[in-house]
């Protein structure tokens, strides 16, 4: 077992899940808890306003489930790319981009795994794949919690993004909740949907968004 993933039980991880709807639901700003750093607001499981449990959902999402945090700081990942779900290069070369350059810089530190593990204690993380299947007619993409290892941390993550939107902003969104980042109206104190401090975690969320220094905050707090 590598030395990365033998960090995997003792450090934190994730839970994913979070449809990114085609429409946003507005909401009035809260007065909820502070946070205790730089970030706006708290949008990282568990907040004042949203404490999930993290349910194992197999290899489909279930609309039951819940946000996780990843149990492993060490983030390993895949793109899909074979049979139905696969990714085409353009948008492998998109999720590189966003691991790279959004989530690497933050306390979690991201590496691709070419030969991914889909069982055991050394799972790949993040599992990305490219389908409709089971996807909402507005909803562009789904994370969720594969296999969960406590009632707050996942070990491995999927996400599905419909095809024609893998973008930057989109792929963003939904790494955020493998890891345990919120939408607006779950953070604490409450933000709108489309809060442009959300950064990619802003609903509707721009095909361009990026992570932006509140997610940051928030990501660099919890792990």
């Amino acid at each position: 077992m590598s030395e990365a993933k033998t960090e995997k039980r003792a450090a934190r991880r994730r839970r994913v899940l979070g449809p990114v709807a085609l429409a946003a639901a507005v909401l009035t700003v809260g007065v909820g808890s502070g946070v205790a750093y730089a970030a706006v607001t708290d949008n990282i499981v568990p907040t004042a306003n949203y404490s999930p449990r993290c349910i194992d959902e197999g290899s489909e999402p279930d609309a039951n489930g819940g946000l996780c945090l990843t149990d492993n700081t060490a983030v390993t990942y895949y793109a899909d790319s074979s049979g139905d779900n696969m990714l085409e290069s353009n948008d492998k070369a998109v999720v590189n981009t966003v691991m790279a350059d959004d989530y690497n810089p933050t306390q979690l530190n991201t590496s691709y795994d070419s030969s991914p593990s889909f069982s055991g204690s050394a799972e790949t993380d993040v599992i990305y794949q490219e389908g409709t299947r089971n996807l909402a007619s507005n909803v562009l993409g789904m994370a969720w919690c594969n296999d969960a290892v406590t009632s707050s941390k996942c070990d491995q993550a999927y996400i599905r993004i419909r095809p024609g939107y893998y973008n930057r902003g989109i792929t963003c969104h939904e790494t955020g909740h493998a890891v345990g980042l919120t939408h607006g109206q779950q953070a604490s104190p409450r933000l709108r949907q489309n809060d442009s401090r959300l950064g990619c975690m802003q609903t509707p969320v721009p095909a361009g968004a990026t992570l932006g220094a509140n997610n940051r905050d928030n990501i660099n707090a919890a792990y």
